[in-house]
This record gives C-alpha cells, sequence and structure tokens, in this order.
C-alpha cells in the first residue's frame, strides 16, 4: 500500500484528494449526486477541492468562497454524509499520517455536521435562499 506520509504541501492535498474522489466516482451512493452536480467536469472541480483543503489545512490562502453553498440545495441526506466522510476518512487513514492527517479528519467531521444541520434547518423551514 505504500508508507504513509505527512500532509505537508499541494502535492499531498492534490493525493488525498484525488484518491478520495476516485472513490467517489465509484461509489454507488455518493457517485450519482456528485455527477448529477458536476456534469462530467472534475477537472474543474477537484481544483476547487485542492484550493479547499491547501486554504484549511495549510494556511496557504487559495480558496475563496462559502463551501455550504453549492451543497445547500443538493439531495443529500444524513447518508450521503456519512458516506462521504467514511470514504474521506478511509482516504486520509490509509495514505497519509501525523497533525495534518488528524485535522483533516476533524475539520471534515465538523463541516459533515454544520452542513447537515443547515440542510435541515432551511428544509424544515421551508426556506431556500441559496442556490
Amino acid at each position: 500500500m505504500g508508507q504513509k506520509v505527512k500532509i505537508e504541501d499541494i502535492e499531498q492535498i492534490r493525493s488525498l484528494v484525488d484518491s478520495f474522489y476516485d472513490k467517489v466516482k465509484t461509489d454507488p451512493i455518493l457517485a450519482p449526486i456528485f455527477e448529477q452536480r458536476i456534469k462530467g467536469d472534475w477537472g474543474k472541480h477537484l481544483d476547487k477541492m485542492y484550493r479547499f483543503w491547501q486554504t484549511v489545512l495549510l494556511e496557504e490562502h487559495t480558496y475563496y468562497g462559502s463551501p455550504f453553498t453549492p451543497h445547500a440545495s443538493m439531495p443529500v441526506n444524513e447518508q450521503h454524509f456519512e458516506r462521504w466522510l467514511e470514504l474521506f476518512n478511509a482516504t486520509v487513514k490509509e495514505k497519509f499520517t501525523g497533525d495534518k492527517a488528524k485535522e483533516a479528519i476533524w475539520r471534515a467531521e465538523k463541516m459533515a455536521m454544520m452542513f447537515q444541520a443547515k440542510i435541515k434547518y432551511y428544509r424544515e423551514n421551508e426556506i431556500y435562499p441559496l442556490k
């Protein structure tokens, strides 16, 4: 499987993102959701994810925007978030070690919790301010 490495620069971020989305693209739960939104334009999405995780984990500010907004109107539920976390955490644990790897998992879990709570709020209150 190869030796685990620390997340220290953009090359490890790209490896994390690419490995994770390779799993997503073939996952029966997540692939249809992503394909519906991305419509095959994975390059654009992956570039955005490189910049997002580079900003979050390396504090190199290359991502600007709101990560929640694109997810607000997606047809996702708890099952999708659980699977997303399962695949993300597995990818991190397979390939990486160290503090940044632990932080990646922690941040992904917090993000999933926040996204679910916000989506639930919008749905329960029948408000859809974000598209």
